[in-house]
């Protein structure tokens, strides 16, 4: 099993999400983020005043899944998330050695 971490733009999400449902995938974990790479932050005016912002909001979609899926996941997610601008996101896939069920206390299978 496999851990696939999506760092996308929060108007993204919504698009993400459908075409992962177009592909099967409906069991996700998103969260709102923030952070930055390369982009380093944009610089901001409030009340007069300019500041810098370098931690930029972002989401994050957690998907656990078979080995076989990781391929279609991450593509479906560079065709839904891709602006072609900096700060589109990254992802991350990471082993996953047990999975629970805690209503059940069943281990998944791998």
């Amino acid at each position: 099993m496999k851990l696939v971490k999506c760092i996308v733009r929060p108007n993204k999400v919504d698009e993400v999400k459908d075409a992962l449902m177009r592909v099967n995938i409906s069991g996700m974990t998103v969260s709102e983020v923030r952070g930055h790479g390369r982009q380093k932050g944009h610089k901001a005016i409030y009340r007069g005043r300019e500041y810098e912002v370098s931690l930029l909001p972002k989401m994050m979609i957690d998907i656990v899944t078979e080995d076989g899926m990781v391929d279609d996941i991450v593509k479906v997610v560079i065709e839904a998330a891709r602006t072609g601008e900096i700060g589109d996101g990254r992802i991350f896939v990471l082993p996953v050695e047990e999975g629970y069920n805690i209503r059940t206390g069943e281990r998944d299978i791998t």
